[in-house]
């Protein structure tokens, strides 16, 4: 098997909180990121899922350094960047980009999308200053856009057409890998669609390796080749898409397949969703065991106590303690 070209080993974030101004006094630890572990292959399109405040956007700034790791290790082509320099990590900077959720925050008012795109190029010298005019056009035409619009700024186009323009300028630096944080999120449905078929072919074009978070596994499931799925921190089940969607092992998947809506109003009316009662517990006290125990259907005396690992079955893995049983 050739070598991962990003590996994530036992990823942890945490964030203490404090209290008090002049005399903090330390009252716990969120635990955003709690031990993950991902591997993401060179083309590889790689789905991240779970719900708002399981840790994807924590972990996908982790992964680019945004924010430091507390423990484990973000590893590039060989390259830990948990323990290198502020120098080591901006040299693979180029390698490593960004889509942002909201492309209307991620872009610069102040600046016209020619300006957004160039920026990178000059910051990193990718070319003579005479050629930028040329790459920059030519990024403009690969996501889509007329070079006509270079001159316009931000608030001149429309969602979509925004987030076009934040992926131009993301390919500007011919990365490796792209993490993009719920990139339609924001979008209408048939934009959505107009987004995902773009990243699909850039994927294909380029052979870009691709970490798409999202919570709706409806949309997921038709870019990615594998989908982690991640509660409390924690990534509970990874495996094929096709596999995880249509035949889910942990009850969490289960619940969040459930939840996708069917076309057929027949099957809709008469399919049976299985639905968790309560909130997701606190990442400052998640619970003993099984962090998935007290919303769990299924759970026994086994989950409250016994913290499950990722256990390989039926060709993925699955962190729950009653698999083949449920």
């Amino acid at each position: 098997m050739p070598a991962p070209l990003l590996e994530l080993r036992d990823v942890k974030t945490h964030f203490p909180v404090h209290h008090g101004f002049l005399f903090k006094r330390h009252l716990g630890t969120v635990r955003a990121v709690d031990g993950v572990s991902l591997s993401v292959g060179s083309g590889e399109v790689v789905g991240l899922v779970g719900e708002s405040g399981c840790g994807k956007s924590t972990l996908a700034r982790t992964i680019l350094q945004l924010l430091p790791t507390t423990a484990g290790s973000v590893i590039l082509e060989g390259r830990n960047l948990t323990t290198g320099t502020a120098a080591d990590v901006r040299e693979v900077r180029r390698d490593l980009q960004m889509v942002f959720q909201d492309p209307y925050a991620s872009l610069n008012p102040r600046m016209t999308v020619f300006d957004t795109l160039a920026e990178p190029l000059r910051v990193h010298r990718i070319c003579p200053p005479s050629e930028i005019p040329e790459r920059v056009a030519t990024l403009m035409k690969r996501v889509g856009l007329a070079p006509r619009f270079l001159r316009k700024y931000p608030h001149e186009f429309s969602g979509g057409q925004r987030q076009r323009i934040a992926i131009a300028r993301a390919l500007a630096l011919e990365p490796k890998i792209i993490v993009a944080d719920e990139p339609v999120s924001a979008l209408d449905v048939s934009i959505q669609a107009q987004i995902l078929n773009l990243l699909s072919k850039l994927c294909r074009e380029m052979n870009l390796a691709l970490i798409f978070i999202a919570h709706d596994l409806s949309v997921v499931k038709h870019i990615s080749d594998r989908i982690a799925v991640m509660y409390l921190g924690k990534i509970v089940e990874i495996g094929p898409a096709i596999d995880v969607i249509e035949r889910p092992l942990h009850p969490y998947t289960r619940a969040l397949v459930s939840a996708i809506p069917r076309p057929d109003p027949d099957v809709e009316r008469s399919r049976q969703r299985l639905v968790l009662p309560g909130d997701p517990p606190s990442p400052i006290h998640p619970p003993a065991g099984c962090s998935f125990h007290p919303r769990c259907p299924f759970a026994d005396d086994r989950c409250r106590a016994t913290v499950p690992g990722l256990v390989a079955a039926a060709g993925r893995e699955a962190a729950c303690l009653r698999l083949g049983e449920i």
